[in-house]
């Protein structure tokens, strides 16, 4: 599974509508098995989209969609700012801290995530 990648849409509107919504500007988000980008999706925004993809076939979909409500929701009453909890948040921790490193998701290790990044 760890060669496993999302499938990966470019252009879309779909990030715009939500950044309506959200604390953050959203680039791309990954759904499931789909990566939806409001532009062209370079290196690095591949990598941390299919990071996220790792997470959630770790977790399930709804597995994945709870522990990123939970973290959220914590770092929300820690932070008291959509914009820094966003950054706390033990998936993006991983997301973010691994973006430029090209190996990283062959020697990723499952689950670690849950335990290294603290929220």
């Amino acid at each position: 599974m760890k060669s496993w990648k999302p499938l990966f849409f470019e252009n879309s509107k779909i990030p715009v509508w939500l950044s309506k919504v959200a604390p953050i500007n959203i680039g791309a988000i990954c759904l499931g098995p789909f990566v939806i980008s409001r532009g062209a999706i370079g290196e690095r925004l591949r990598i941390h989209e299919t990071i996220h993809f790792q997470q959630y076939l770790e977790t399930g979909f709804i597995g994945f969609l709870l522990i990123y409500a939970y973290d959220y929701i914590r770092c929300m009453i820690k932070y008291r700012n959509g914009a820094i909890a966003y950054r706390h948040l033990r998936a993006e921790q991983e997301s973010y801290e691994n973006e430029s490193d090209v190996g990283y998701l062959l020697r990723r290790k499952r689950w670690e995530w849950l335990i290294k990044y603290k929220i």
